[in-house]
């Protein structure tokens, strides 16, 4: 499990069919092999390490269902360690499972933030409610502004300088995980022939 506040941008070194290496000074502290680390929101096992690198295994449903696939050298990801018992819970519950993905439409300065548009599914909308979690690339970030086809968040400067969102351009693809209480809830309101939320 992670909470979405990403702990460092790293950089991919190899990507290839099925593998994933990642440059990654600050995670690779105390890194062990089998470990769960969030890439762009992903949860991947460590494989193996090699100095301030990890190697990750990709699996073909995680290239379908994320941005993984779009992912070259040089390429900047966010990662986060997974939680620990003892750890602060900040940001939200953020299961590493990413359901889909979505596509940056604008990025507008509002005083210090910057309000991040992204384009998403019907099917991924649906979860996502105003100002409530989602998660961004594995970034917890709260919905400001929602309409049929898109969600807004705003990026305090914290988030834009220690994770790779505003990076981006757009049209580019954003890995999302949407609130896994939600889910649930749509999940019973279907087995029980009720209304999903909209």
């Amino acid at each position: 499990m992670f909470t979405g506040i990403i702990e460092e941008v790293g950089t991919v070194s190899e990507a290839g069919q099925g593998v994933l290496r990642i440059e990654a000074p600050l995670v690779m502290t105390d890194a062990q092999a089998g470990d769960s680390i969030a890439i762009n929101g992903v949860d991947l096992t460590v494989a193996n390490l090699s100095g301030t690198s990890f190697f990750a295994n990709v699996m073909p449903e995680t290239y379908r269902r994320s941005n993984l696939a779009d992912m070259s050298v040089g390429s900047r990801v966010n990662l986060e360690r997974s939680l620990r018992p003892t750890d602060r819970f900040s940001g939200h519950i953020v299961r590493g499972v990413v359901e889909g993905t979505g596509t940056l439409q604008e990025l507008r300065p509002e005083s210090d933030a910057i309000v991040a548009t992204y384009a998403a599914s019907r099917s991924l909308l649906s979860y996502i409610v105003m100002k409530g979690p989602v998660c961004v690339d594995g970034a917890s970030l709260t919905v400001m502004e929602k309409t049929p086809v898109s969600f807004s968040v705003s990026l305090v400067q914290y988030t834009q300088e220690h994770t790779n969102l505003t990076q981006r351009a757009p049209g580019e693809r954003v890995n999302l995980e949407t609130d896994i209480i939600a889910r649930y809830v749509g999940q019973w309101l279907e087995e029980r022939g009720l209304d999903q939320p909209s």
